[in-house]
């Protein structure tokens, strides 16, 4: 074949979307419940968007961003996460301020450079929300709370919350001091971009999945044994809160995340189903990164959901069937005229609210009740020239393959 799609751009066929619209309908539930409302940012922004949010020094700056100069000479990006075009957005419509909450939460496409793996594409899905104006840990623990819900009511139960705190602008930098001085004699050994991490931005080389550093790593120092006491309190409330709420967690000291903008809470929501790559939500806090953008002080929370590497681990529990929804009716004509009625009975039938469709092909009988058999429709509705005269129709049960002869309005009723 001539054309294909792009390697790590992968489409969601029909055999899919049901799995999909579960998920959305099912976090789009839980959004309302929890007192949420969705925003739809675009999916091209300012390159320098991202840069000063995310980190120069990030491997999705430096290394995974899809970056153009476009007809007007601006360089512009295809958004690679959605928290700092959301922020962007809230800055530019004053939706946030000091002295109220924002709750916000968006669905859409986002895009890296990357390695594809497991439900890792270049292009992919994800599902998030933000949340401005508290600095309290019951915002985080609300956070995590409805992150949990939702995996939940989708049926999966072996997922883990691991969490961590990376402290604040007064404690972190007493903290990447002593981690410097730790990896001193050891950096020589860890990988190249371990390397530029103890340069320009050290404690993120605590986030290396490579095996040659992961023994170095685990010995490392850990951020919560040098958080400043306001960060140390609202961690222990955070912990306080969750245990309250019957939510199963894991304090991760060496959880930090892989974006600049992270400060105190920090948290990963994994599963053992995809290997080494087993993170299908992260979240944490972020209070600066609003003033960073050029806003007022602001603190903020979030998480998103990866749902490439959702609809992976539902289609290996099966928690969820992945089976296209079935019609409720299916009309099989027989000859030309009764193709023409069945068109007008086909739109009425939907009109009343029932889901419904026909052969446009002029197949036999037998093909047709096949085919109604195929789509998962409950009833045929059989008319052909002897019906037609008639002013009847031949409902059959697909179930029991039990038929009737009726008026067609007295099998519409029957229907519903």
């Amino acid at each position: 074949m001539k054309y294909q799609s792009l390697r790590g751009m992968k489409g969601i066929l029909p055999e899919e979307t049901p799995l999909w619209q579960i998920i959305e309908k099912t976090c789009d539930k839980n959004f309302q419940r929890f007192n949420y409302h969705e925003i739809r940012t675009p999916v091209l922004e300012m390159s320098d968007l991202f840069t000063r949010a995310v980190g120069g020094n990030t491997d999705i700056v430096s290394k995974e961003m899809y970056s153009f100069v476009d007809r007007g000479n601006r360089k512009v990006t295809l958004r690679p996460e959605a928290t700092a075009a959301v922020v962007r957005a809230c800055l530019q419509h004053n939706l946030i301020s000091k002295d109220k909450l924002t709750k916000l939460f968006y669905f859409g496409p986002m895009f890296r450079y990357e390695r594809p793996q497991a439900g890792r594409y270049r292009q992919f899905h994800q599902v998030g929300i933000e949340t401005f104006g508290s600095a309290s840990p019951a915002v985080d623990a609300e956070t995590i709370l409805l992150a949990v819900k939702i995996f939940r009511d989708l049926g999966l139960s072996d997922l883990e919350v691991d969490i961590n705190s990376v402290g604040c602008n007064k404690c972190r930098p007493n903290f990447t001091q002593n981690l410097k001085h730790y990896l001193k004699g050891s950096i020589v050994k860890m990988c190249e971009d371990c390397h530029k991490r103890y340069q320009h931005n050290t404690m993120r080389v605590l986030d290396c999945k490579k095996p040659k550093c992961q023994h170095i790593i685990e010995e490392a120092p850990s951020t919560v044994d040098f958080l400043c006491d306001e960060c140390r309190v609202d961690f222990e409330s955070l912990l306080y809160i969750l245990k309250n709420l019957g939510i199963n967690f894991k304090v991760n000291k060496r959880l930090v995340r892989g974006l600049d903008y992270y400060t105190k809470t920090t948290y990963e929501i994994v599963s053992n189903v995809l290997g080494a790559q087993n993170a299908v939500c992260g979240g944490g806090r972020y209070d600066k990164l609003v003033s960073d953008l050029g806003g007022p002080e602001v603190p903020a929370v979030g998480f998103a959901i990866g749902l490439e590497r959702l609809v992976e681990i539902l289609k290996t529990t099966k928690a969820l069937s992945s089976k296209p929804q079935a019609i409720t009716l299916y009309f099989a004509p027989l000859g030309d005229k009764a193709k023409i009625s069945a068109i007008e009975y086909l739109h009425k039938a939907r009109q009343a609210g029932i889901s419904a469709d026909m052969d446009y092909f002029g197949k036999k009988l037998k093909a047709q009740l096949k085919n109604a058999d195929r789509l998962g429709a409950l009833y045929a509705l059989i008319l052909g020239d002897d019906e037609l005269s008639r002013n009847t129709v031949i409902l059959r049960d697909m179930i029991s393959s039990s038929q009737t002869e009726l008026s067609f309005e007295e099998a519409l009723k029957k229907i519903k």
